[in-house]
């Protein structure tokens, strides 16, 4: 068994969102390039199939999208969210691929899984595509280790600048689930979600929002509370959303992290799973827009999960 394993695969740069679009191939590349430096253990990525993506989708909305990739052209799903000839098998992959973690950790292949894919996912709701992303690719795999894993307990954790309101809104009747995430404030930030009275159907969310021009000290605050409550939880896996944009150096937005708060953040989340759920996590790429930022961030969480 190796204790720690990246996903990933070449074609998801073969989504092509356009020259001046945030979210464009060099992100994706940024991070295999910190892989091969790391000299991390790579797998290439699977592609999901329909049956997986019903897991947390709605039927008309997989098969509007379907309507659009067939036309093999560039099209705007909404005014943030691009598609190209190569982003049906890229988003698929970075969907197939949070899966396929899922099934490495829980058959005990691995330990620990970081997945580096593109486009992200935590914007996806059940019915639409928005904020970059496409498919829901950490609140399916959720449902795919409830599901056809027979786990009872499921949390994902969500460190990404903005809410992960498609993750929220995919797991909210989800009994079996706990979402956490932390983000800039709703009022100061898009898309808007992501206040604390958001608890879920089953008190099964917990939002952390942080006030714009806050850093490490809020952010450990705040952080302490959830894991407290992840803590509470005992998940028999932990799934992350690990994106990079509440660096201090991402101009998205206007937090203030520094490369050892994501350290510190991802060794925390490591110290609560060795506890609860014998190690077992799974990291998907989310956001992160500044080349530096990003590099720094991804480093510093790569570095804690490999360790």
């Amino acid at each position: 068994m190796s204790s720690f394993v990246t996903i990933t695969h070449e074609d998801c740069l073969g989504h092509d969102t356009g020259p001046h679009h945030r979210e464009r191939p060099w992100r994706l590349e940024t991070v295999r390039g910190l892989i091969d430096e790391m000299e991390l253990p790579v797998i290439e990525a699977r592609e999901a199939n329909d049956e997986d993506l019903l897991l947390g989708h709605d039927p008309a909305y997989l098969e509007a999208l379907e309507e659009v990739f067939a036309r093999q052209e560039h099209a705007d799903l909404d005014s943030d969210t691009h598609v190209s000839p190569g982003s049906r098998r890229a988003s698929r992959l970075g969907a197939g691929g949070a899966l396929q973690a899922v099934d490495l950790v829980l058959s005990g292949e691995a330990k620990r899984v970081f997945v580096a894919t593109r486009p992200p996912g935590h914007h996806a709701t059940r019915t639409r595509a928005m904020g970059f992303c496409i498919y829901g690719n950490t609140g399916l795999a959720a449902l795919h280790a409830l599901e056809r894993h027979g786990l009872s307990r499921v949390a994902v954790l969500d460190f990404d600048v903005h809410h992960g309101n498609g993750t929220q809104d995919i797991l909210w009747d989800e009994p079996r689930s706990l979402f956490i995430s932390s983000h800039q404030e709703p009022k100061s930030l898009w898309p808007g979600t992501g206040a604390r009275s958001e608890t879920g159907a089953h008190d099964n969310v917990l939002n952390l929002p942080l006030a714009s021009g806050s850093g490490a000290s809020e952010m450990k605050v705040a952080w302490e509370d959830g894991l407290a409550r992840l803590e509470a939880f005992k998940p028999e896996l932990i799934i992350v959303s690990a994106g990079f944009d509440a660096h201090r150096e991402d101009d998205i937005s206007g937090l203030l992290w520094t490369a050892g708060d994501y350290w510190w953040l991802t060794n925390a989340i490591r110290s609560v799973a060795r506890r609860c759920c014998e190690g077992r996590i799974v990291s998907c790429l989310e956001g992160g827009y500044n080349p530096t930022a990003l590099a720094e961030g991804a480093a510093a969480h790569l570095e804690a999960l490999a360790r």
